[in-house]
């Protein structure tokens, strides 16, 4: 018994030091989905107009950038989609302008309204590009101005008093002009958007498309799409984004018949069977902007701001931006842009070198 007394003490005091398990947690139920049966108007669906409402006071941003060698009408382009003065003024180069020994980039900004609803639209120009004998590594401050504005962003979006509406200069779209020339994607064109498309939605473009016969257009939009497929070049909008069978659907269309849209631009009215209409005038007739059996125009105009504007901002936001905030704040060990694990300012992530274009 004496010798049992000492074992009872011992298993008493394991007991107080070794915890009783805890009991799991209970897993919450995953809430079953039953289609009721209203007895009444309770109102949900008025939350559309309520979300309209909101947008038409506060208005929102969309920013724009036009990319490609100078002379392929890239300021009337966006005058003409936006029916408005709204990128720098269209002229002809003349003797006394310089073109510029490095890419610039120009931001125009803009308030445009319709039916109540406003929008502040910034053209972001780069004069410049590829205009040059020596064209290595000339997208490298576009890529740089483009990440400048998630940086922005970013900061904006960390501060602890941070505005109620952070402003939006993020780059939500990119129009590349393309060449006409009927053979075959420039090595420029190539490394650009292969550079390029992992930081924003880039759209191709073919410029002046009335200088092509249709058979000749035909052929240089299937060349064109072979060639970013081989190249492993995704544009917008890309097959891994799209979130349902009607969306890929809808976007398989617009990927394997429309891109890249070969386009006219004109912001000039003539008369046509009593009608004014967009368009440009040659020896042989009016080339109608918006006839879709003269030009893919009112694709382009429809897919960038009648169907697709909304899913160009969230893309931006939910893909590439969100790919500059996870890297900014891995390279800085989580903390906030500016700061780094001993205080030291960080700088903003460079623009990855690229192989050379000829």
């Amino acid at each position: 018994m004496s010798k049992g007394l000492p074992e009872a003490r011992t298993d008493a005091a394991m007991s107080e030091l070794v915890p009783e398990p805890r009991p799991k947690p209970a897993v919450p139920m995953k809430p079953v989905s039953i289609n009721s049966t209203l007895l009444g108007y309770i109102g949900i669906d008025t939350i559309i107009e309520q979300m309209r409402k909101k947008t038409m006071k506060t208005g929102f941003d969309f920013n724009i950038m036009v990319v490609g060698q100078s002379g392929l009408g890239k300021s009337t382009l966006v005058n003409t989609l936006f029916k408005s003065q709204v990128s720098r003024k269209a002229s002809s180069w003349n003797r006394e302008e310089k073109i510029p020994k490095t890419v610039e980039i120009k931001a125009i900004g803009h308030v445009i309204e319709e039916g109540g609803v406003k929008m502040k639209l910034t053209v972001i120009d780069t004069p410049g590009f590829g205009d040059q004998i020596n064209n290595e590594n000339c997208w490298e401050p576009i890529e740089k101005y483009i990440n400048e504005q998630y940086e922005k962003f970013l900061k904006e979006e960390v501060n602890i008093a941070r505005k109620k509406r952070i402003p939006d200069t993020r780059v939500h779209c990119c129009l590349y002009f393309i060449s006409p020339t009927g053979h075959s994607l420039r090595p420029l064109d190539l490394e650009f958007m292969k550079h390029l498309s992992k930081v924003v939605n880039i759209i191709p473009v073919i410029a002046k498309a009335d200088t092509m016969t249709l058979e000749e257009k035909s052929e240089f939009k299937q060349r064109v799409r072979k060639e970013l497929e081989v190249n492993g070049i995704e544009f917008y909008p890309q097959k891994e984004f799209d979130e349902d069978l009607e969306d890929k659907t809808e976007n398989d269309k617009i990927r394997q018949e429309s891109m890249p849209f070969a386009v006219v631009g004109s912001d000039k009215e003539y008369q046509v069977n009593g009608k004014r209409v967009l368009g440009r005038k040659t020896p042989w007739g009016i080339i109608e902007v918006e006839n879709l059996n003269h030009c893919e125009f009112a694709l382009l105009r429809d897919f960038v701001i009648r169907t697709h504007l909304q899913d160009l901002k969230e893309v931006t936001h939910n893909i590439h931006y969100e790919t500059y905030r996870a890297k900014r704040l891995n390279d800085n060990g989580g903390l906030p842009p500016g700061e780094g694990l001993l205080g030291t300012v960080l700088p903003p992530v460079p623009a990855t070198p690229c192989p050379t274009a000829e």
